[in-house]
């Protein structure tokens, strides 16, 4: 086998390999060709695959479509503030790729990376591939995790993770239980309770965005303010972790009190199994729920601070109605679940 030295000196050393064809990948692809790079992106499926299959049917972007563009791309559409649904947002990636040309090998998935001699060897399902430089761009997402416990439930008990639920239809009858508030559980707790299915929901500590304020969308205060600049380690440096990402509905804003008057019953954290059978769940309900509004309260001190110091001529702030709704809470508190009795036949897993 040449040396990397060799293999560059041949030309088959690549500056540069992208591993993943989705939005990040494509478009750093789309740089890499500007400044004229020899270059490949290596993607495991199809581009835009983890749009494709780990999303459910009637998912939406919680960017706003102005938002929701491409390098040296920009919207003149008639729905600035919509949301793109899941297929959309797939057409869009495929359509940037064929109009800029970009260099995609499918279907390829990376086995190995290591760094030998000066030059990134990776190992594929279609070979090896040598580069000067590689950027993951393969998400942080795509690995579903359980408790271990998980296996312990009933058989018959359907279980699936987030990124494998499509639709209401698919589950069941009888009530399901979504485990983690964060973005996905919510927003697929709020799609079964408006398909009428009866539903437990176990929070967790996740802050919440409201999706407008102050007479715009809230991502484009966030955009235009700077706040999405701090960068990654920075906000471990402060948090100890990542922490999990605000949720925020893709037309409107969805908190836990809101799910609550829709009759979603909201439980504490779901902290392991009893002998017996039944769900442990920690006393935990408001402190999550209090977690959430002052994070929407601390964005929106951020976005009034901003507003005054730049002199911005922007409406008075507006009460959301998910944010001033009544919370409805169990009474008494359920501190263990008793799937059987409660109806639970599917349960979503989507975090703890």
């Amino acid at each position: 086998m040449r040396s990397p030295q060799q293999m560059a000196d041949g030309g088959d050393v690549l500056d540069a390999v992208v591993i993943g064809a989705g939005w990040a990948g494509l478009g750093v692809s789309y740089w890499l060709a500007r400044r004229g790079l020899r270059h490949s992106v290596l993607e495991r499926g199809r581009i835009g695959e983890t749009w494709r299959t780990q999303r459910w049917d009637l998912f939406r972007m919680n960017t706003p479509n102005v938002q929701t563009v491409m390098p040296g791309d920009c919207y003149d559409g008639p729905d600035p503030d919509g949301a793109l649904t899941r297929d959309q947002f797939v057409t869009l990636l495929e359509d940037f790729t064929g109009r800029n040309a970009l260099p995609i090998e499918p279907d390829t998935a990376v086995s190995e990376l290591t760094h030998e001699n000066g030059a990134y060897r990776l190992t594929t399902s279609h070979g090896t591939r040598w580069a000067r430089n590689v950027i993951v761009a393969s998400g942080s997402l795509n690995c579903p995790v359980r408790p271990v416990w998980a296996a312990a439930l009933s058989p018959a008990l359907r279980q699936i993770d987030a990124s494998g639920y499509r639709s209401a239809a698919d589950l069941p009858d009888g009530a399901v239980l979504v485990v983690g508030s964060g973005q996905s559980g919510t927003q697929i707790a709020e799609e079964l309770a408006d398909a009428g299915r009866a539903v437990f929901l176990a929070t967790s500590r996740v802050g919440r965005l409201p999706r407008r304020y102050r007479g715009r969308d809230i991502m484009l205060w966030l955009l235009e303010s700077g706040f999405l600049d701090v960068r990654r380690e920075e906000v471990i440096r402060v948090a100890g972790r990542i922490p999990a990402r605000g949720v925020l509905g893709s037309t409107r804003t969805i908190s836990l009190q809101a799910l609550s008057a829709q009759g979603v019953v909201l439980l504490g954290r779901l902290t392991g199994i009893e002998d017996g059978g039944s769900l442990s769940l920690a006393d935990d309900l408001e402190a999550n729920v209090r977690f959430a509004d002052e994070a929407s309260e601390n964005v929106k001190r951020h976005v009034d601070d901003y507003i005054s110091r730049m002199g911005i001529d922007a409406p008075v702030a507006e009460p959301d109605p998910a944010e001033t709704v009544v919370m409805r809470q169990p009474n008494p508190t359920i501190g263990s679940l008793d799937l059987s009795r409660s109806g639970v036949t599917s349960v979503v897993w989507h975090g703890l």
